[in-house]
């Protein structure tokens, strides 16, 4: 039988910790060194841990250096795991941390089969999410723009009587105020508007080009299908598949659920069993869209022009599915409204139930090659 070492990794970004831990329960763990982050040092430890005799199978925890070393690795022919740090055991007594005693950490679990690896994409996923990142990144940066725009006015003794802000009667209130005191007052003014405008030109850009990009991808067969679901537009559907990638990795709707952190947190001993709020474990962004999704149920079901011009071309198993999902999904937002339930709660026991229908969607419908 072939014997294993297996080889925990601490990296950063200009050195990684490296420690082995020998087969068997009782096998030694011992601390190699710390080397450079680059591939020549990674290759020459390759070389020098192979060449004992043993096969060795490294993990490294997920962080900031992204996929890169693990890609190095698997196409060098050896095995290698990025573990999700959330799922790491942890010595409640344990205050010191060091790359060291990280890095030996690692190995011992690893052999311990202790660790959790996670699903790593490929690099023509990886782009998209960068690209779909990216964007969130300008909403939010939107965002603060607007506040800060407000709070300018607030401080002047400026404010817009209507409840609805940034409609285009807002705006023509804002670009009609009386003129500053002072110059540079109306320079922070101008500027501060000219911010919100220039990031709206880096969204409507980024808009066009994810809808571009999705077009020869190969999931683009699952984000056509995930628009048969009520309030799952391009946008949203591109994000699920680029955070969640192939779904097949899941064997039931619950894994999907568990994954996105829709599920209720539980501390249950004996005969004592308490429930309370969501994990939100996993992807945060991929669990915004799910619940950005979710208000539009709480319309009664009906199928719209535009929805219908949408999923016309689609299967019809996938366009009952998404009837399905309607009906049911309205009506579970009314019944848990009636009982007085707050809305974000209403909010996420929708999106979780819709994960199971995104998950039926998405086994059902073959990626392009």
């Amino acid at each position: 039988m072939e014997r294993m070492v297996y080889v925990g990794l601490d990296v950063h970004a200009e050195t990684i910790a490296v420690a082995t831990a020998d087969d068997g329960r009782n096998g030694d763990v011992r601390f190699y060194g710390i080397i450079e982050n680059n591939a020549d040092a990674v290759l020459r430890v390759t070389k020098r841990l192979s060449a004992t005799g043993a096969r060795p199978v490294f993990c490294y925890e997920a962080g900031p250096c992204g996929y890169g070393l693990y890609r190095l690795l698997t196409k060098l022919g050896f095995d290698c795991a990025v573990v999700a740090p959330a799922m790491i055991p942890r010595r409640a007594g344990d205050r010191v941390k060091t790359d060291r005693r990280d890095a030996e950490m690692l190995a011992r679990l690893w052999r311990a089969g202790e660790l959790t690896p996670i699903w790593t994409p490929d690099e023509e996923q990886e782009a998209m999410r960068d690209l779909i990142r990216t964007r969130k990144q300008a909403l939010e940066a939107l965002k603060i723009a607007k506040q800060q725009l407000l709070s300018f006015l607030l401080r002047h003794g400026l404010r817009y009587e209507r409840p609805t802000y940034w409609t285009k009667m807002h705006w023509r209130w804002i670009n009609e105020l009386r003129k500053f005191r002072y110059p540079h007052q109306q320079i922070a003014f101008e500027e501060l508007k000219r911010a919100i405008r220039q990031i709206e030109e880096r969204i409507r850009t980024l808009d066009l080009a994810i809808e571009d990009a999705v077009k020869p991808w190969r999931f683009a067969p699952v984000v056509d299908a995930l628009r048969a679901l009520r309030g799952v537009n391009t946008m949203i559907a591109a994000t699920l598949a680029a955070e969640i990638g192939d779904i097949s990795r899941f064997s039931n709707p619950r894994q999907l659920m568990a994954w996105l952190g829709l599920v209720p947190s539980e501390h249950s001993s004996g005969s004592t069993v308490r429930r309370g709020r969501i994990t939100r474990t996993g992807n945060a962004l991929a669990r915004t869209m799910m619940v950005e999704a979710s208000w539009s149920y709480r319309h009664p079901p009906r199928e719209r022009h535009l929805h219908l011009n949408r999923s016309q071309h689609l299967p019809q198993e996938i366009r009952d599915i998404g009837w399905k999902a309607q009906t049911r999904l309205c009506k579970r937002y009314r019944d848990l409204s009636k009982t007085g339930k707050p809305q974000p709660r209403v909010l996420t026991a929708v999106a979780r139930e819709l994960a199971g229908f995104i998950w039926d969607i998405a086994r059902k419908t073959p990626l392009s090659a």
